[in-house]
């Protein structure tokens, strides 16, 4: 290779590395089994010398450093066959562009990794199948049946999503920021290393496995991964296998910058995400444990799991350091609590990591609430898509005032009629559905009005008394208003549960059991959300970039949305096109864009009049230390890209989706309405911003203000 493209930063580091001592068995190992898969000689892709250079067997006794030597050995096993699938991929269909030839390999890789061991596998045909039938085989006998289903998906999604990197080389396409961190986590493979993790320490509750702190764990162990190894790779995958799967290259095309500033922020997003996940190991994963009533064993186990995740973070890092198979010369690494020889360097080593994390980790905390911002500046947003409104919205909006003082929400000193006509939410729904009927419209402005009302209450009421207990109540009672099975509701102690209740019967009225048990994980994805915002704000912590977008989906009630728009598509739609990472695709980046316009619009009355924390333009400035100018033209350039990418997923990636599931002609006509519904989604959200008081400076100096009821919520002691 030539000379560097740029010099690698000073990484943050914290935990040690630690080298197992059975390393040469599972190097030794590792080379003999190789081979017997047909890796090696005669492969066409490694040979031996390759092998031996990129040495796996260093790489997971570093990342591994307590199991014992068969385990060490079964693991390597593991990178060994995923890093030999990663070259093959390379070499046999990215290099070629055969998109169709590479689904084909991909689609058989799952049929040798069955759940039940006495299902027969087919004989394999090329190494890859051969080392995960071998694999498979050896491993999942001591693992539970949740263990071996995350696995496997965490497998398919590692496999599966390497189409969306020969697709991008095929079309010459560079993903954004959000698109490259959500994909990069099923390419990139940690989420599969994280599985592996849990094989060599402990296996993670499956009471506790899918919740928000179990996943976040996960989550920021994968992007710290991914962002670390893109900065090692950088010169290989980008200069020499003309890969643009990589987040160096990312930035520089989002930014428009040299290749060292986007390296520059790529290690400072890595550093954030390094702060996240020990934020969260932490704090939210002791109170999981009290909450979920986890055993001593159990929560030892979840410890054991999250050490692990740090073994991996520390030893991967250091195998970067040492492999043939990166650039990493003049790499350097802060880790004040190893390696300290001399007198001084001690004190040398925590400056340098203070001056490279802890400036950034302070700020976060460091916000100064209720400035004064001024009114919001709006830039021209791109929108592709024309509004249109329901014929019925003039007759609903009095019908919806009318229920808002049925159910008690005007009435409890959060909403009066003067704030609920600032909000217009029935002009909202008109647009998002403008083919509804008269119910259906009434129906979606009610769930528009009460998830908006909650989100208010929520800070203005628990957040002013810093009663997170009381919040965590209430959440938990809304999730019992939802009855799936014919379970009895809980009895309405204010209106958020009236309305709650009088919304569910309605809505599910018709609905199958699974139908209704989607929609509550819809409902309490959104008001868990809630609580974490008011987590955030007790803390003043200004939450991490990543972590931010992500929870905004929730606050925003996205799942909520999504599940009545899919509502009547019927069993035409097979469930896992809806899973299809195309599909997710499309339905994020319609996602982001809408909450990125709440956040534009709601800039002045949720930093200046309510004292947020959690607004996208905000998250930018204290990330970047820039100020609201600078801050608003990356989100506005975020949203952009995020439209643009809804438009080439819908042109594009949707098209073959349908052909790869092989959809019916009503399948097909379901799902075409369904990117109508989103087009309309956008768009009525986008006109609903734009007409509404409740985001402009006059109003917001009128009524915005820090009232807190006189009374405290009426929640029954249990």
């Amino acid at each position: 290779m030539t000379q560097q493209p740029f010099e690698l930063p000073h990484f943050y580091m914290p935990y040690p590395a630690r080298l197992n001592p059975h390393v040469d068995e599972a190097r030794a190992h590792s080379t003999a089994w190789a081979r017997e898969m047909g890796m090696l000689e005669g492969s066409g892709i490694w040979e031996q010398s390759d092998l031996d250079a990129h040495d796996y067997g260093l790489l997971c006794a570093y990342t591994h450093p307590d199991c014992d030597g068969p385990a060490l050995s079964l693991i390597t096993d593991w990178y060994v066959w995923v890093f030999f699938f990663d070259d093959h991929f390379l070499e046999t269909f990215k290099r070629s562009q055969d998109r169709a030839g590479g689904k084909a390999y991909l689609d058989r890789l799952p049929l040798f990794m069955p759940m039940d061991l006495s299902t027969p596998m087919p004989e394999p045909e090329n190494p890859v199948e051969a080392g995960l039938a071998d694999l498979w085989t050896r491993t999942v006998p001591s693992m539970s049946a949740d263990w071996r289903r995350r696995f496997a998906v965490a497998t398919e999604h590692l496999l599966n999503e390497s189409l969306w990197e020969l697709s991008n080389i095929n079309e010459g396409r560079i993903a954004n920021p959000v698109e490259y961190i959500e994909m990069r986590r099923k390419v990139g493979g940690a989420p599969w290393s994280a599985g592996l993790v849990e094989y060599a320490t402990a296996e993670v509750p499956a009471s506790v496995a899918g919740s928000r702190p179990l996943r976040v764990l996960m989550e920021t162990f994968s992007d710290a991964v991914h962002l670390r190894n893109d900065l090692f790779s950088y010169q290989r995958e980008v200069e020499d296998e003309g890969e643009n799967s990589n987040g160096v290259l990312v930035l520089e095309t989002f930014f428009d910058c040299t290749t060292q500033e986007a390296a520059d922020t790529v290690n400072d997003i890595l550093t954030s995400r390094l702060h996240q996940f020990e934020h969260t190991a932490l704090t939210e994963v002791p109170a999981l444990a009290l909450e979920k009533g986890l055993t001593p064993p159990e929560a030892a186990a979840v410890a054991n799991y999250t050490r692990g995740l740090q073994d991996w973070q520390s030893g991967g890092h250091e195998w970067h350091m040492r492999s043939s198979r990166y650039m990493n010369a003049r790499a350097r690494t802060a880790r004040p609590w190893h390696g300290l020889t001399g007198p001084g360097t001690s004190a040398a080593d925590v400056g340098a990591l203070l001056a490279a994390a802890g400036a950034e980790r302070l700020r976060a905390y460091t916000h100064v609430p209720f400035q004064k911002v001024g009114p919001s500046v709006l830039p021209d947003f791109h929108m592709p898509f024309e509004v249109e409104l329901s014929p019925h919205l003039e007759a609903a909006r009095p019908r919806l005032t009318a229920w808002m003082h049925a159910m008690g929400m005007l009435q409890e000193g959060v909403w009066d009629e003067d704030k609920l006509a600032a909000c217009d939410l029935a002009l909202c729904s008109a647009g998002l559905d403008p083919d509804a009927t008269p119910e259906a419209l009434d129906l979606s402005a009610q769930w528009l009005a009460w998830g908006t009302y909650g989100d208010d209450y929520y800070p203005l009421v628990f957040g002013n008394r810093r009663d997170l207990a009381a919040a965590r109540l209430t959440t938990q009672r809304l999730a019992d208003c939802m009855p799936v099975d014919g379970e009895a509701t809980v009895a309405p102690a204010n209106g958020m549960e009236r309305g709650l209740i009088d919304l569910w019967a309605r809505t599910t009225a018709a609905m199958t059991p699974d139908e209704r048990r989607t929609l509550k994980d819809s409902v309490n994805v959104m008001t868990e959300s809630w609580v974490w915002e008011l987590s955030n704000q007790l803390q003043n912590r200004i939450p991490d970039p990543v972590d931010y977008l992500e929870m905004r989906r929730a606050t925003f009630g996205s799942d909520l949305t999504l599940s009545l728009c899919r509502m009547g598509h019927g069993p035409a739609v097979p469930p896992e096109v809806y899973r299809s990472g195309p599909v997710r695709s499309l339905e994020n980046a319609a996602i982001d864009y809408a909450c990125l316009v709440n956040d534009v619009f709601s800039y002045q009355k949720e930093i200046e009049y309510e004292g947020e924390i959690h607004n996208a333009i905000l998250v930018v400035q204290n990330f970047f230390g820039v100020d609201y100018p600078t801050a608003l033209s990356v989100v506005h350039d975020l949203m952009t890209q995020r439209m643009q990418q809804f438009q080439h997923v819908a042109e594009n990636e949707l098209p073959v989706v349908h052909d790869d599931f092989d959809l019916s002609d009503e399948a097909r006509e379901i799902m075409r309405n369904y990117v109508k519904d989103l087009q309309n989604w956008m768009a009525g959200i986008l006109n609903w911003h734009r007409t509404v008081d409740r985001y402009k400076s006059d109003y917001l100096s009128r009524r915005t203000h820090a009232f807190v009821p006189d009374q405290p919520p009426a929640v029954p002691v249990p």
